[in-house]
């Protein structure tokens, strides 16, 4: 069985997670965090330490990105990667 995985956005009062069966799907979900957050790509690769043309790759769903710079991403954004599902 595959694991799924999970972005979990941390917010005050609480927490929401969300499963991802496509890359396209995280890369709407940091699309998404980072308009809310009011941040321009340029903006959110220089905080991330990442390229810009990376943050364009993730939000597209790139498949091939980079795990690291991906974890970067999400933590810049105050997401954290999970992976549920996994059996013992």
């Amino acid at each position: 069985m595959l694991a799924s995985l999970a972005v979990s956005v941390i917010f005050p009062i609480r927490m929401i997670f969300k499963s991802f069966a496509t890359t396209y799907e995280l890369g709407a979900a940091v699309r998404a965090a980072r308009k809310a957050q009011g941040l321009r790509q340029e903006e959110l690769a220089g905080v991330a330490g990442v390229g810009t043309r990376f943050v364009i790759e993730l939000e597209a769903g790139k498949p091939t990105i980079q795990l690291g710079k991906a974890i970067a991403v999400l933590a810049a954004l105050g997401l954290m990667l999970s992976l549920d599902g996994l059996e013992r």
